[in-house]
């Protein structure tokens, strides 16, 4: 589970397999961008624009994965600023971007049958001083520092943040609302590479059913960390 050195992508095999993923490992200049895109980010530094750009080339080429043709992808523009990042998406699609140094990726998948989905892509190493207190409970401070004299090749306490990022990307488009870092206590299982996220809070309700738990994969691979939460939509026994 812990093979930094075999081929293939990060997130292949991490998720459903109604799920098309593409990924690069390096960002990608000169990403031919709809002008909507290229207006979101006209003022931006050159780093954040050729990031937005290779996260976006990986988001189409996803998208014409499951047969939808290229279209912008701009943030959604409205409400608080923590919601005003999340993209939007096709009618009928959900998705998730994720990048950071050396890793951009994107998952999507026709709604009918995932109702949510999150991804998210980490340096595989140790959060910045003073960020382990931010991101973190008690009860996972103390998992954290069982799994790390186990496993010290993997910095947990990014893979707890990378999960809690995927959770929220999952958790945002099904409630329109904030999840705090302190509103769900991750437990990663070493051996399988999952992870469940129990909610501190009231879950969303998919199919009539609250869901007060996430589960949760995850990979370390080439330096990196990622971590990939799916919702299946419900089925028609599961609505009726």
């Amino acid at each position: 589970m812990f093979d930094a050195t075999a081929p293939g992508g990060l997130l292949e095999g991490l998720l459903h397999e109604d799920v098309a993923v593409a990924e690069l490992f390096d960002a990608v200049d000169g990403v031919e961008l709809f002008p909507q895109e290229a207006e979101a980010v006209a003022s931006a530094v050159e780093k954040r624009r050729r990031e937005f750009g290779s996260v976006r080339l990986c988001a189409r080429r996803a998208l014409a994965r499951i047969g939808v043709a290229p279209r912008p992808l701009v943030p959604s523009g409205s409400g608080p600023e923590w919601a005003r990042r999340a993209p939007r998406w096709p009618g009928g699609i959900v998705g998730s971007m994720t990048h950071c140094v050396r890793y951009h990726a994107a998952a999507v998948a026709r709604g009918a049958s995932i109702a949510a989905l999150g991804v998210d892509g980490e340096p595989n190493e140790p959060v910045p001083e003073g960020v382990r207190e931010l991101i973190t409970l008690p009860e996972e401070r103390s998992v954290l520092e069982r799994l790390g004299a186990a496993h010290p090749d993997v910095h947990w306490d990014r893979l707890l943040f990378s999960a809690k990022e995927s959770v929220y990307k999952a958790w945002f488009p099904l409630t329109g609302r904030w999840l705090d870092f302190g509103q769900c206590a991750i437990t990663p299982d070493p051996e399988r590479g999952t992870f469940t996220a129990v909610l501190k809070v009231p879950g969303p309700v998919v199919g009539g059913v609250r869901l007060d738990c996430f589960d949760g994969r995850w990979r370390v691979r080439h330096g990196l960390v990622v971590t990939a939460v799916v919702i299946p939509a419900p089925t028609s026994e599961q609505v009726g």
